[in-house]
């Protein structure tokens, strides 16, 4: 099934894979390139120029909403450094092709962001790469269902928070000291941080910290002309899904308009924030989830 012939409405079959999950061995393919259309069906994105020049710092860029947001980004005019982990090798190459084939550079790296001194390397490589960054993404994350806190393993905890949270917290340090004015942090948070998803408790947990975060840090440097903002997206069909949710869950796995979201739909609120479209937004959490009214 092509990119062109996925229809809004078309229910995803369960699938098992492996953490953390590739994108090439889904199907149908999550959607990169293509938006919706009036129609139901998808058209390719239409872009106009609204990054050129710039330079994005996007972590978890091989797959799912990371890579969307490269390609978007490359359709709009900017390079992008994207980071990922070793088993994602071939999803992050692929990732650069496209990015290349919309004329724009695309840098890889290897990298375990648990850790902080990686995470300050990323920086250091990114500037090398690109010699500046203007956006930075971060973007990758950890989720595993567990059903009741007293079987949710303790490492397991730390392992969400050091990947969720601390790695957006260090890789921000090191980034801000390198921006200036008219460039933008823009963190991934989740639905799941406004209902309070009960099997993905210390996913939840690092959510919500992340949209407190990006408030306070937002109020810390918008009087300097850097914007930090927000999205949480609902259902979005990515690698993530069937490497780490239940066949039951996948099967329920939909938002309100009967469907999960694509990568591709969530990427274009990662391209309003990063241009000048939003410039009086900072601190603010944008809520694509196909329909699911939440407060905040």
């Amino acid at each position: 099934m092509s990119e062109t012939q996925f229809q809004q409405g078309h229910s995803v079959p369960p699938q098992d894979q492996n953490l953390p999950g590739s994108q090439s061995a889904m199907g149908p393919p999550p959607q990169s390139e293509y938006i919706p259309d009036w129609d139901g069906g998808y058209k390719l994105y239409q872009a106009a120029g609204k990054l050129e020049g710039r330079k994005a710092l996007i972590t978890g860029g091989d797959s799912g909403i990371g890579r969307a947001i490269a390609i978007l980004y490359a359709m709009e005019g900017a390079d992008s450094f994207i980071t990922h982990l070793p088993e994602e090798k071939k999803d992050a190459e692929d990732t650069k092709k496209f990015v290349e084939k919309y004329g724009r550079k695309c840098h890889l790296m290897e990298a375990d962001l648990t850790k902080k001194e990686v995470c300050r390397k990323v920086v250091e490589n990114a500037l090398q790469a690109m010699g500046t960054i203007n956006i930075l993404i971060n973007n990758h994350a950890f989720q595993m269902q567990v059903e009741d806190i007293k079987d949710l393993p303790e490492d397991q905890w730390e392992h969400t928070f050091n990947t969720n949270i601390h790695a957006f917290f260090y890789l921000c340090k090191y980034t801000l000291p390198h921006m200036k004015r008219g460039d933008s942090i823009i963190n991934t948070a989740s639905i799941n941080a406004y209902i309070g998803r009960p099997d993905l408790l210390d996913y939840t947990s690092t959510k919500g910290a992340i949209v407190a975060f990006t408030r306070a840090l937002s109020n810390q440097y918008i009087g300097k002309g850097i914007r930090v903002n927000c999205v949480a997206p609902g259902p979005v069909w990515t690698p993530l899904i069937p490497s780490t949710m239940s066949k039951e869950s996948q099967e329920k796995f939909q938002a309100p308009m009967g469907r999960p979201s694509q990568p591709s739909e969530i990427a274009t609120c990662f391209v309003f924030l990063a241009s000048m479209d939003s410039a009086s937004i900072s601190g603010q959490t944008i809520h694509p989830n196909g329909g699911t009214v939440v407060g905040g």
